[in-house]
Parts: structure tokens; C-alpha cells; sequence
């Protein structure tokens, strides 16, 4: 008995450079990064929940604010900066093997920079609001801590 024929999965887009089809845009990056900030906030969210001793909470979540706003910034900033040097010629991770010049590399760099940078940026407000929810928790609530 044969099996029927399975069929060949269609090869994704290329340009004439090897490049997956279609490039990256900016807007699906950024809503990109803005999703993982989220899903990060839920992490803190857990971490703190790790914590127990009040003190130590709150320095915990004014440590992650902090690091989340100056590094997203940092991050996003640079970023920026590489994907408006790179003009449209941006790509993913996959197409690191297409690159031929050594400053082609900025083309990789520039959106993981935008989506980690959106990342920082929105751990900062989740992080930051907790702190002070923590700070204002009445003594015995679980946001109290211990």
C-alpha cells in the first residue's frame, strides 16, 4: 500500500537578494515589542509575588522600573537610529546570511533594538504603578508582603 503523495510546502517570498518577503514594518515591530512589554509585566508581576519581605519587594520593583526605562530608551533610541540608516533595507534574523558588507549588520540590529527597547519602555509603568501599590498597601494584604 503507498501513502499518497504529500505536497512540497511552498517556499516563503525572496528577493533577488535572498531576502524573506515582505520586509519588516515599522508599525508591526513596535506592536511587537508593545506585546512582549505585556507579557513582561506579568513576569514582574510573578517576581514580585517571589519576594516576600516588603523592603526587598519595593526594591526589586523600583530596580525593574529603572532598568526597564533607561535601557528600553537606550534601546529604542538606538534602534531608531540604526533602522533610519538602513533606509527599507531592515530584516529579520533569518536573513543574517544575506548580509555582505560589514555595515549591512546595522539591518539585523536595528528592529531586536525597537522591540526590546518598546519592552523596557512599557515593563517601566507596570513595575512602577506596583511599587507604589506596594507602598501604599495596608499592613497584612498580600501586596504587603511580609
Amino acid at each position: 500500500m503507498t501513502s499518497p503523495a504529500r505536497p512540497e510546502p511552498s517556499p516563503r517570498a525572496r528577493d533577488e537578494e535572498g531576502v524573506l518577503l515582505p520586509r519588516l514594518r515599522f508599525k508591526d515591530v513596535v506592536l511587537r515589542g508593545a506585546l512582549y512589554g505585556a507579557a513582561a509585566n506579568a513576569v514582574a508581576v510573578l517576581g514580585m509575588l517571589f519576594v516576600a519581605d516588603r523592603d526587598e519587594r519595593q526594591t526589586f520593583l523600583a530596580a525593574v522600573s529603572g532598568s526597564g526605562l533607561l535601557g528600553g530608551g537606550a534601546l529604542l533610541l538606538t534602534g531608531l537610529y540604526f533602522w533610519s540608516a538602513c533606509d527599507s533595507d531592515v530584516r529579520r534574523w533569518r536573513d543574517l546570511r544575506t548580509i555582505s558588507g560589514q555595515s549591512e549588520g546595522f539591518a539585523v540590529v536595528a528592529p531586536t533594538c525597537v522591540r526590546i527597547g518598546m519592552l523596557g519602555l512599557l515593563l517601566f509603568p507596570g513595575s512602577f504603578g506596583l511599587y507604589h501599590l506596594v507602598d501604599g498597601a495596608a499592613p497584612g494584604s498580600w501586596l504587603y508582603g511580609s
